[in-house]
């Protein structure tokens, strides 16, 4: 298993203590938010080139504002993106002119309470926790593979283990919509993505690894009344970009791909869920047969949109 000096208590800055990204280029989605702004602030500060892809660019911009006054570093761009669009997911892929070394697929919605789909008929959290971000990933492909060792980081979640990828109704259109298990089962296709993406692409230079940040009190626990972890076991959000910085960009981590990390290390398989604190990873969510097969599901539905 892969294993680092760094830890829970570990944040992004020390995470890239000494390591130079100067003339990479980065692509952050969900950038402008939680963790997404330390990952841009961390990687910016390294002296890479980040490009914060938002939905709301004006909101975007302000924070980039922020993140350039504070790290020095002017390489901080605002491109419009909406994952849960696989429209504007083309036009950004259309208008990525340059090599491509560092993608991280950070942007997310957690159990929203209703069903809601996209405009393709995808329940909303698949949409967009992942197959929006396939779509953003394969197409970026050609852009990835010029850069020569390439990382694509997909940041996943501790609720992957509420359940695995739905394979005879992702949409829930006769699942009854559960919101905790609609978003394990997005979370679960991020890891699996990764999986899949470590086992095609690698004759290409590009690596994938999937993350669980940990608990960070951020907008993504709006529609679950806030944060219930117990504080001990919750991180700031320096803390909870640690790991994606780590898959991200250090040498640490050099040509190991297919993998799910915390904490800044590789995460043990675990057997069941527990009715403690959540850790480790399921078997389903790693299975390379489990990661074909979605690569094929995702393949199709973005054909037909």
């Amino acid at each position: 298993m892969a294993a680092t000096s760094f830890g829970f208590s570990s944040t992004a800055a020390e995470v890239l203590a000494g390591v130079d990204l100067t003339g990479k280029q980065v692509i952050v989605t969900g950038g402008a938010s939680g963790i997404g702004t330390e990952t841009v602030r961390a990687l910016a500060a390294a002296g890479a080139d980040v490009t914060i892809a938002a939905r709301r660019p004006d909101a975007a911009e302000r924070v980039a504002a922020s993140l350039r006054a504070a790290t020095g570093s002017d390489a901080i761009a605002v491109r419009p993106l909406d994952v849960a669009d696989l429209a504007s997911v083309r036009r950004f892929v259309a208008g990525w002119d340059r090599t491509l070394d560092i993608l991280v697929n950070n942007a997310g919605i957690m159990a929203l309470p209703d069903l809601q789909r996209t405009a393709e008929g995808h329940e909303m959290q698949f949409g967009t926790n992942f197959l929006g971000h396939f779509a953003l990933t394969v197409g970026l492909y050609d852009r990835l593979r010029e850069a020569g060792g390439a990382r694509v980081v997909s940041v996943a979640s501790s609720g992957s283990l509420f359940g695995p990828v739905l394979w005879d109704d992702p949409d829930f259109r006769f699942v009854r919509y559960d919101p905790l298990l609609a978003y394990a089962q997005s979370k679960t296709a991020c890891i699996l993505m990764a999986v899949a993406i470590a086992r095609r692409w690698q004759a290409d230079g590009i690596s994938a690894n999937a993350l669980n940040p940990g608990a960070i009190a951020t907008n993504l626990q709006r529609h679950t009344g806030g944060l219930r972890t117990p504080p001990p076991f919750r991180k700031t959000v320096e803390q909870g970009a640690a790991t994606s910085v780590l898959l991200a960009a250090s040498p640490l981590l050099e040509g190991i791909g297919g993998r799910y990390f915390e904490d800044c290390n590789e995460a043990p398989i675990v057997a069941e869920r527990g009715d403690g604190p959540l850790a480790g990873v399921a078997a389903y969510a790693l299975d390379p047969v489990n990661a074909d097969r979605l690569w094929a599901m995702a393949t199709a539905m973005i054909a037909g949109s």
